[in-house]
């Protein structure tokens, strides 16, 4: 995959795909009805160690003048899944337009699950786990 480079009058500037990846997740972990990002085994390895990936489920190509994205997300419970990843689509074309000069020619979304709200029950409701 090659970077996005600029040539200048007094050099060239290059975006590593990396870059646009970082900037993509983010844009996507900002709209409401995100739960997260859906990595592969490694991201969450990563995570486990210490090390948090920003682009972790998210695949981007870069040519010279535009960018493809596919984005890897889990929705909240009781969202409208095709707003929502309207809303990731729309958010994150701009985000990587206005960031990098870069063309989106796609923002394709992959819904990969759904995140249930946790029910926390205090000490005192818990069942014990002996009798």
């Amino acid at each position: 995959m090659a970077d996005k480079e600029n040539k200048t009058d007094i050099g060239s500037i290059r975006i590593a795909n990396e870059v646009v990846g970082v900037i993509a997740g983010l844009a996507a972990t900002e709209v409401e009805g995100v739960a997260g990002m859906s990595g592969g085994i490694a991201g969450g390895i990563a995570e486990m160690l210490g090390r948090k990936n920003l682009s972790k489920g998210v695949k981007v190509e870069v040519g010279e003048t535009e960018a493809a994205v596919d984005l890897y997300i889990i929705v909240s419970y009781g969202v409208v899944i095709p707003e929502v990843c309207l809303e990731v689509q729309k958010n994150v074309k701009k985000a990587i337009t206005s960031m990098t000069g870069l063309d989106v020619v796609e923002v394709n979304v992959h819904v990969q699950g759904v995140h249930f709200p946790s029910e926390e029950k205090t000490e005192s409701e818990r069942e014990p786990r002996v009798k």
